[in-house]
């Protein structure tokens, strides 16, 4: 009999949605994702990682930003080929894990690890020659251009909606920042992983509304990556830090990834 990756997997189908829990070799414990996989016949699939901010869980893509039906449009206008859609959550971590590695789990193996293991193991579209996206808002942007940067091996492409782009901005949503701050291990900066990691870049966007709280960082990273030559793509939108955003802005990274099958 041939051995599973995940000691335990518990799957459900609600309409049109998959829903997983899964023990995580990462995090020694259950940990949860959703996942959307169009209708028709795929090969090699594309497969985009969607993370969810603080406070949220595997869920919220799809329930509340209903990006699910945002592919399907974009599917049904030519604007995207098939995509599957894997919404994990973040480990559930106090208000969030940040994606990264603490000092009793590693949530960033969580994600590049055991979230594209789930997807080859329990979805025969999905191949080892599958190309792998990964894309977030806020909490879930500061993962996503994190680890898009850090592992070019694992993404073609990377993206942030809304994105916390330094460690010492979590103490603005978090309840406990100390208690966060004492659980990670390194407390990376977006602009310092991309400038470390600029000759082995992926391409990658981000975006952000002009009235959103984390916008003038956002706004910085892109000027310092100016500065540093590194290529990106950065949008301003009209918009504040809300799912209303980021229901509307998901299409642009769905199209933008859509390049780069």
């Amino acid at each position: 009999m041939e051995k599973k990756y995940f000691f335990t997997t518990e799957r459900a189908r609600i309409a049109e949605l998959d829903f997983f829990t899964v023990q995580s070799p990462a995090l020694h414990g259950r940990a949860d994702v959703c996942v959307y996989l169009p209708e028709g016949e795929h090969e090699n699939i594309p497969v985009v990682i969607l993370l969810h901010g603080v406070y949220g869980s595997h869920w919220v893509w799809s329930l509340k930003g209903q990006v699910h039906a945002t592919l399907k449009e974009l599917i049904s206008n030519g604007q995207c080929k098939p995509m599957l859609l894997l919404m994990p959550s973040d480990g559930l971590y106090a208000d969030g894990s940040a994606y990264a590695k603490h000092t009793t789990a590693d949530y960033e193996k969580w994600i590049v690890d055991d979230c594209v293991q789930l997807a080859q193991e329990n979805y025969p579209e999905v191949s080892a020659s599958s190309p792998i996206f990964i894309t977030g808002l806020s909490m879930g942007g500061y993962g996503a251009l994190r680890l898009g940067a850090k592992y070019p091996d694992v993404f073609r492409a990377f993206s942030g909606l809304s994105s916390i782009t330094d460690f010492d901005q979590f103490e603005s949503f978090v309840q406990n920042f100390e208690s966060l701050k004492s659980a990670v291990l390194h407390h990376e900066n977006v602009l310092e992983i991309l400038i470390a990691h600029k000759n082995t870049l992926a391409p990658f966007r981000f975006d952000c509304g002009s009235e959103d709280t984390l916008f003038q960082a956002n706004l910085n990273l892109h000027i310092a990556l100016k500065e540093e030559n590194i290529p990106h793509e950065f949008y301003v939108n009209i918009g504040v830090h809300n799912w209303d955003y980021w229901t509307d802005h998901i299409k642009e990274t769905l199209v933008f990834f859509n390049q780069y099958t």
